[in-house]
Protein backbone atom coordinates (compact mmCIF):
# COMPACT_ATOMS: atom_id res chain seq x y z
CA UNK A 1 0.00 0.00 0.00
CA UNK A 2 1.20 3.50 -0.65
CA UNK A 3 1.36 5.76 2.05
CA UNK A 4 0.25 9.15 0.91
CA UNK A 5 0.74 12.70 2.87
CA UNK A 6 -3.13 12.41 3.56
CA UNK A 7 -2.88 9.21 5.76
CA UNK A 8 0.27 10.82 7.62
CA UNK A 9 -1.86 13.79 8.65
CA UNK A 10 -4.35 11.52 9.08
CA UNK A 11 -2.71 9.10 11.25
CA UNK A 12 -1.12 11.96 13.27
CA UNK A 13 -4.58 13.54 14.11
CA UNK A 14 -5.93 10.22 15.44
CA UNK A 15 -2.61 9.87 17.26
CA UNK A 16 -2.99 13.58 18.62
CA UNK A 17 -6.24 12.88 20.07
CA UNK A 18 -5.56 9.85 21.79
CA UNK A 19 -4.55 11.46 25.10
CA UNK A 20 -7.34 13.48 25.60
CA UNK A 21 -9.64 9.84 25.50
CA UNK A 22 -8.62 8.77 29.04
CA UNK A 23 -9.39 12.24 30.20
CA UNK A 24 -12.60 12.29 29.00
CA UNK A 25 -13.32 8.94 30.28
CA UNK A 26 -11.81 9.87 33.36
CA UNK A 27 -14.47 12.94 33.76
CA UNK A 28 -17.32 10.82 32.92
CA UNK A 29 -17.17 8.12 35.50
CA UNK A 30 -15.69 10.75 38.06
CA UNK A 31 -16.01 10.27 41.21
CA UNK A 32 -14.35 6.49 41.02
CA UNK A 33 -13.52 6.61 45.08
CA UNK A 34 -14.54 8.96 47.92
CA UNK A 35 -14.44 12.60 47.72
CA UNK A 36 -13.51 14.60 50.80
CA UNK A 37 -15.12 17.63 51.24
CA UNK A 38 -12.70 19.78 53.75
CA UNK A 39 -15.18 22.26 56.35
CA UNK A 40 -12.68 24.73 57.82
CA UNK A 41 -14.89 24.97 61.01
CA UNK A 42 -16.15 22.78 63.75
CA UNK A 43 -18.97 20.49 63.67
CA UNK A 44 -22.09 21.74 64.00
CA UNK A 45 -22.17 25.09 62.77
CA UNK A 46 -24.24 26.48 59.60
CA UNK A 47 -21.26 25.88 56.75
CA UNK A 48 -21.00 22.12 58.88
CA UNK A 49 -24.79 21.60 58.31
CA UNK A 50 -25.18 22.83 55.31
CA UNK A 51 -22.16 20.81 53.96
CA UNK A 52 -23.53 17.91 54.96
CA UNK A 53 -26.76 17.86 53.74
CA UNK A 54 -25.56 18.63 50.18
CA UNK A 55 -22.44 15.79 50.78
CA UNK A 56 -25.29 13.05 51.72
CA UNK A 57 -27.50 14.00 48.49
CA UNK A 58 -24.22 13.76 46.19
CA UNK A 59 -23.29 9.96 47.44
CA UNK A 60 -26.53 9.10 46.78
CA UNK A 61 -26.77 10.37 43.49
CA UNK A 62 -23.19 9.71 42.09
CA UNK A 63 -22.81 6.25 44.43
CA UNK A 64 -19.47 7.17 46.50
CA UNK A 65 -19.25 8.86 49.60
CA UNK A 66 -18.82 12.31 49.96
CA UNK A 67 -17.05 12.55 53.17
CA UNK A 68 -16.92 16.19 55.37
CA UNK A 69 -13.68 16.38 57.12
CA UNK A 70 -13.62 19.42 59.73
CA UNK A 71 -10.54 21.38 59.92
CA UNK A 72 -11.58 24.42 61.78
CA UNK A 73 -8.84 26.55 63.04
CA UNK A 74 -7.05 30.12 61.61
CA UNK A 75 -10.36 32.01 60.50
CA UNK A 76 -10.83 29.23 58.15
CA UNK A 77 -7.30 29.53 56.77
CA UNK A 78 -5.57 26.24 57.91
CA UNK A 79 -8.18 24.15 55.89
CA UNK A 80 -8.13 26.50 53.43
CA UNK A 81 -4.50 25.75 52.93
CA UNK A 82 -5.05 22.18 53.24
CA UNK A 83 -6.56 22.58 50.15
CA UNK A 84 -4.55 24.04 48.46
CA UNK A 85 -2.12 21.81 48.74
CA UNK A 86 -4.34 18.43 47.69
CA UNK A 87 -3.69 16.75 44.13
CA UNK A 88 -6.38 18.95 41.93
CA UNK A 89 -7.87 15.74 40.79
CA UNK A 90 -11.76 17.09 42.32
CA UNK A 91 -11.03 14.25 45.27
CA UNK A 92 -10.16 17.28 47.69
CA UNK A 93 -12.93 19.88 47.66
CA UNK A 94 -13.38 22.79 50.23
CA UNK A 95 -16.28 25.20 51.84
CA UNK A 96 -15.82 28.14 50.77
CA UNK A 97 -17.43 31.14 52.72
CA UNK A 98 -17.37 34.75 53.13
CA UNK A 99 -15.14 34.56 55.40
CA UNK A 100 -12.25 33.19 52.97
CA UNK A 101 -13.05 36.71 50.78
CA UNK A 102 -12.90 39.13 53.83
CA UNK A 103 -9.88 37.40 55.10
CA UNK A 104 -7.77 38.43 51.96
CA UNK A 105 -7.42 42.13 53.32
CA UNK A 106 -7.61 41.15 56.66
CA UNK A 107 -4.55 39.19 56.94
CA UNK A 108 -1.04 41.21 55.39
CA UNK A 109 0.88 37.58 55.07
CA UNK A 110 -1.25 34.85 53.99
CA UNK A 111 0.72 32.39 52.32
CA UNK A 112 -1.54 31.83 49.41
CA UNK A 113 -4.21 33.85 47.31
CA UNK A 114 -7.27 32.62 47.99
CA UNK A 115 -8.77 33.56 44.55
CA UNK A 116 -5.89 32.25 42.46
CA UNK A 117 -5.84 28.81 44.35
CA UNK A 118 -8.94 27.56 44.86
CA UNK A 119 -10.69 27.12 42.08
CA UNK A 120 -14.61 28.14 42.12
CA UNK A 121 -17.07 25.03 41.68
CA UNK A 122 -20.26 26.10 42.72
CA UNK A 123 -22.21 28.38 45.45
CA UNK A 124 -24.75 26.09 48.35
CA UNK A 125 -26.34 28.56 50.53
CA UNK A 126 -26.73 32.14 51.60
CA UNK A 127 -27.87 32.82 55.29
CA UNK A 128 -29.07 36.62 55.69
CA UNK A 129 -28.95 38.39 58.88
CA UNK A 130 -30.85 40.49 60.85
CA UNK A 131 -29.93 44.15 62.65
CA UNK A 132 -32.02 43.10 66.01
CA UNK A 133 -31.98 45.82 69.23
CA UNK A 134 -32.78 45.09 72.79
CA UNK A 135 -36.40 46.39 73.09
CA UNK A 136 -34.97 48.66 75.65
CA UNK A 137 -33.47 51.37 72.76
CA UNK A 138 -36.36 53.75 72.14
CA UNK A 139 -36.88 52.87 68.62
CA UNK A 140 -38.92 50.68 66.61
CA UNK A 141 -38.12 51.37 63.29
CA UNK A 142 -34.88 51.44 61.00
CA UNK A 143 -35.10 54.98 60.03
CA UNK A 144 -35.78 56.03 63.80
CA UNK A 145 -32.54 53.43 65.00
CA UNK A 146 -30.07 55.48 62.45
CA UNK A 147 -31.64 58.80 63.88
CA UNK A 148 -31.13 57.56 67.61
CA UNK A 149 -27.89 56.66 66.64
CA UNK A 150 -26.64 59.49 64.73
CA UNK A 151 -27.54 61.80 67.54
CA UNK A 152 -25.43 58.98 69.57
CA UNK A 153 -22.06 58.50 68.19
CA UNK A 154 -19.66 56.24 69.69
CA UNK A 155 -22.65 55.33 72.54
CA UNK A 156 -24.33 52.12 70.85
CA UNK A 157 -22.69 48.74 71.18
CA UNK A 158 -23.08 45.95 68.68
CA UNK A 159 -22.26 42.66 69.39
CA UNK A 160 -20.32 40.75 66.81
CA UNK A 161 -18.29 36.88 66.85
CA UNK A 162 -14.87 38.57 66.20
CA UNK A 163 -13.07 41.20 64.40
CA UNK A 164 -13.22 40.76 60.57
CA UNK A 165 -15.97 38.33 61.04
CA UNK A 166 -18.94 38.70 58.93
CA UNK A 167 -21.01 39.96 61.78
CA UNK A 168 -18.37 42.76 62.02
CA UNK A 169 -18.22 43.65 58.60
CA UNK A 170 -21.99 44.06 58.33
CA UNK A 171 -22.20 46.45 61.20
CA UNK A 172 -19.42 48.60 59.78
CA UNK A 173 -20.61 48.14 56.32
CA UNK A 174 -24.15 49.58 57.81
CA UNK A 175 -21.87 52.72 59.65
CA UNK A 176 -20.27 53.57 56.36
CA UNK A 177 -23.52 53.36 54.29
CA UNK A 178 -26.00 54.99 56.96
CA UNK A 179 -23.63 57.46 58.94
CA UNK A 180 -24.01 55.85 62.15
CA UNK A 181 -20.87 54.91 64.70
CA UNK A 182 -21.81 51.98 66.18
CA UNK A 183 -19.05 50.42 67.73
CA UNK A 184 -17.93 46.68 67.70
CA UNK A 185 -18.22 44.67 71.13
CA UNK A 186 -16.35 41.20 69.72
CA UNK A 187 -17.01 37.75 71.05
CA UNK A 188 -15.16 34.53 71.34
CA UNK A 189 -17.85 32.78 72.10
CA UNK A 190 -21.58 33.50 72.16
CA UNK A 191 -22.90 36.62 72.55
CA UNK A 192 -26.22 36.15 72.46
CA UNK A 193 -26.95 36.30 76.30
CA UNK A 194 -25.72 40.48 76.15
CA UNK A 195 -28.00 40.73 73.82
CA UNK A 196 -30.91 39.54 75.48
CA UNK A 197 -29.35 41.48 78.39
CA UNK A 198 -29.52 44.26 77.07
CA UNK A 199 -25.41 44.67 78.13
CA UNK A 200 -25.01 45.25 74.37
CA UNK A 201 -27.65 46.98 72.32
CA UNK A 202 -27.77 45.48 69.13
CA UNK A 203 -26.07 43.09 66.76
CA UNK A 204 -26.40 41.46 62.96
CA UNK A 205 -26.75 37.93 63.84
CA UNK A 206 -27.73 35.06 61.53
CA UNK A 207 -31.75 34.97 61.52
CA UNK A 208 -32.31 31.73 62.51
CA UNK A 209 -29.88 32.37 66.01
CA UNK A 210 -31.87 35.39 66.79
CA UNK A 211 -35.46 34.22 65.03
CA UNK A 212 -37.04 32.70 68.37
CA UNK A 213 -35.86 36.11 70.81
CA UNK A 214 -37.72 38.17 68.05
CA UNK A 215 -40.51 36.05 68.25
CA UNK A 216 -40.83 36.37 71.92
CA UNK A 217 -40.06 39.71 72.12
CA UNK A 218 -36.87 39.33 73.41
CA UNK A 219 -35.02 41.09 70.47
CA UNK A 220 -36.29 43.76 68.16
CA UNK A 221 -36.11 42.93 64.56
CA UNK A 222 -35.81 46.36 62.62
CA UNK A 223 -34.38 44.82 58.95
CA UNK A 224 -32.72 42.30 57.08
CA UNK A 225 -29.35 42.17 55.05
CA UNK A 226 -30.71 40.68 52.42
CA UNK A 227 -32.05 42.41 49.28
CA UNK A 228 -35.26 41.02 49.41
CA UNK A 229 -37.00 40.57 52.65
CA UNK A 230 -36.85 36.97 54.52
CA UNK A 231 -39.76 34.37 54.26
CA UNK A 232 -38.96 33.85 57.93
CA UNK A 233 -39.50 37.60 58.65
CA UNK A 234 -42.02 38.53 56.35
CA UNK A 235 -43.21 41.73 58.03
CA UNK A 236 -39.22 43.17 58.62
CA UNK A 237 -37.64 45.44 55.99
CA UNK A 238 -34.72 44.88 54.39
CA UNK A 239 -31.92 47.63 54.98
CA UNK A 240 -31.96 48.56 51.71
CA UNK A 241 -35.76 49.71 51.69
CA UNK A 242 -34.25 52.96 53.98
CA UNK A 243 -30.21 52.83 52.93
CA UNK A 244 -30.29 51.81 49.44
CA UNK A 245 -27.81 49.35 48.09
CA UNK A 246 -26.70 47.68 51.23
CA UNK A 247 -26.60 43.75 51.27
CA UNK A 248 -24.38 41.83 53.62
CA UNK A 249 -25.65 37.90 53.36
CA UNK A 250 -23.74 35.19 54.63
CA UNK A 251 -22.70 32.41 51.82
CA UNK A 252 -20.85 29.19 51.47
CA UNK A 253 -19.84 27.78 48.06
CA UNK A 254 -18.05 24.96 47.00
CA UNK A 255 -13.78 25.38 45.82
CA UNK A 256 -10.90 23.19 44.71
CA UNK A 257 -8.00 23.12 43.75
CA UNK A 258 -6.43 25.76 40.90
CA UNK A 259 -5.92 23.21 37.97
CA UNK A 260 -8.64 20.76 38.63
CA UNK A 261 -10.01 19.68 34.85
CA UNK A 262 -12.59 21.39 34.09
CA UNK A 263 -14.52 19.04 32.92
CA UNK A 264 -14.33 17.44 36.74
CA UNK A 265 -15.67 20.95 38.03
CA UNK A 266 -18.55 21.11 35.30
CA UNK A 267 -19.94 17.46 36.47
CA UNK A 268 -19.61 18.64 40.52
CA UNK A 269 -21.38 21.89 39.29
CA UNK A 270 -24.08 20.18 37.64
CA UNK A 271 -24.36 17.69 40.45
CA UNK A 272 -24.33 19.88 43.46
CA UNK A 273 -26.97 22.42 41.01
CA UNK A 274 -29.16 19.69 41.13
CA UNK A 275 -29.22 18.83 44.59
CA UNK A 276 -29.95 22.19 45.39
CA UNK A 277 -32.99 22.25 42.71
CA UNK A 278 -34.52 19.47 44.63
CA UNK A 279 -37.73 20.80 46.62
CA UNK A 280 -36.72 18.57 49.70
CA UNK A 281 -33.35 20.11 49.95
CA UNK A 282 -34.81 23.89 49.19
CA UNK A 283 -37.38 23.05 52.55
CA UNK A 284 -34.63 21.79 54.42
CA UNK A 285 -32.40 24.81 53.78
CA UNK A 286 -35.36 27.07 54.65
CA UNK A 287 -36.03 25.38 57.95
CA UNK A 288 -32.42 26.51 58.37
CA UNK A 289 -32.90 30.02 57.06
CA UNK A 290 -31.11 29.90 54.24
CA UNK A 291 -31.64 30.00 50.86
CA UNK A 292 -29.98 27.42 48.01
CA UNK A 293 -27.44 29.28 45.34
CA UNK A 294 -27.28 28.06 42.27
CA UNK A 295 -25.28 29.08 39.60
CA UNK A 296 -22.50 28.22 37.01
CA UNK A 297 -18.59 27.96 38.39
CA UNK A 298 -17.85 30.97 36.45
CA UNK A 299 -20.65 32.58 38.10
CA UNK A 300 -19.66 31.80 41.62
CA UNK A 301 -16.14 32.61 40.58
CA UNK A 302 -17.29 36.39 39.23
CA UNK A 303 -19.51 36.77 42.61
CA UNK A 304 -16.34 35.76 45.16
CA UNK A 305 -14.37 38.64 43.36
CA UNK A 306 -17.17 40.85 43.89
CA UNK A 307 -17.27 40.26 47.41
CA UNK A 308 -13.97 40.38 47.58
CA UNK A 309 -13.57 43.75 46.15
CA UNK A 310 -16.49 44.75 48.43
CA UNK A 311 -15.16 43.16 52.10
CA UNK A 312 -11.87 44.32 50.92
CA UNK A 313 -13.07 48.15 51.30
CA UNK A 314 -15.25 47.87 54.42
CA UNK A 315 -11.98 46.14 55.93
CA UNK A 316 -9.94 49.00 54.51
CA UNK A 317 -12.09 52.06 55.79
CA UNK A 318 -13.27 50.81 59.10
CA UNK A 319 -9.58 49.51 59.81
CA UNK A 320 -10.45 45.77 60.70
CA UNK A 321 -7.31 44.03 62.09
CA UNK A 322 -7.36 40.53 62.43
CA UNK A 323 -7.60 39.01 66.40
Amino acid sequence: MKVTRRHVLRAAGGTAALPLLPRFAAAQAYPTRPVRIVVPYPAGIAPDIATRLVAQALSERLGQQFVVDNRPGGAANIGTQLVIHAAPDGYTLLTATMTNTINISLYEHLDFDYLRDIAPVSGLVALPLVLAIHPSVPAQTLPEFIAYAKANPGKINYASVGSGAATNVAGELFNMMAGTKLINVPYRSNYMPDMLSGQVQGGFPPILQALSFIRAGKLRALAVTSKTRSDSLPGVPTVAEFVPGYEAVVWDGIGAPAHTPPDVIAKLNKEINAVLGDPAIKQRMADLGSEPMIMSAAEFGAFEKAEAEKWGKVVKTAGIKAE
